[in-house]
């Protein structure tokens, strides 16, 4: 099986840029921080706090998160709920970065990503999948952007869900998710050695999608 790692922090258009990739490659698709989401989603809903450990654990062990595709498009679902339309809030978002440092929530959504990665080609995006999850990916890639960037396409994407939100508040979470995910202790972000960086601060999706494209073809010479 052939596999694509794609690593970045939060708003650099992994998700976006992964999908297209996988659609000119026919591979599958893995949003791991969908995974995370919906993890966080649960944990929300039963009203367990981020510094609840011991309480996260234990509910790791009622979690159940699988992955469907309809229409080509990936469904997230927790036990059995299709989450897709609610996993994209700021509350989500900020619940996702703080618990997704406990090894019990990691280890459980890495043992179910690395069993899709044995049955199909799959591209994957995340924090940790050239790092932790796939290390053996025939290519890695360290996708980025500057926070500016990243928190006004987190901005225009609210906007157009309809969700109030501020710029300045959103790259203000970026820049404190940043710092939290690159030093946590469990499988922090990181470049991987051997991953290509890419920085899409001024580049459009196309552009990306044929360096990766590029990246890919280079390696699997």
């Amino acid at each position: 099986m052939r596999s694509i790692a794609i690593d970045g922090p939060a708003g650099a258009g992994k998700s976006t840029i992964a999908k297209k990739v996988a659609q000119r490659l026919g591979f599958i698709y893995v949003d791991t921080g969908a995974m995370y989401r919906s993890m966080a989603l649960y944990l929300i809903r039963n009203g367990i706090g981020s510094g609840e450990e011991e309480k996260i654990a234990r509910a790791c062990k009622q979690i159940h998160i699988s992955i469907e595709y309809q229409g080509g498009e990936q469904q997230i679902l927790l036990n059995g709920e299709n989450v897709n339309a609610y996993i994209r809030t700021e509350e989500v978002s900020r619940m996702t970065s703080d618990v997704s440092r406990y090894a019990a929530v990691r280890e459980q959504l890495v043992s179910l990503q690395r069993k899709l990665a044995e049955e199909k080609d799959v591209i994957m995006d995340g924090r940790d999948i050239g790092t932790c999850v796939l290390p053996g990916a025939d290519a890695k890639i360290y996708l980025t952007a500057s926070s500016g960037e990243r928190a006004r396409r987190r901005y225009q994407e609210q906007q157009q869900r309809g969700i109030p939100c501020s710029l300045e508040e959103i790259e203000k979470d970026i820049i404190a998710r940043d710092e939290q995910d690159m030093n946590r202790e469990v499988s922090p972000l990181r470049q991987a050695e051997d991953a290509v960086l890419v920085d899409t601060s001024y580049m459009g999706i196309d552009e990306v999608v044929e360096e990766i494209l590029r990246i890919y073809q280079e390696k699997t010479a």
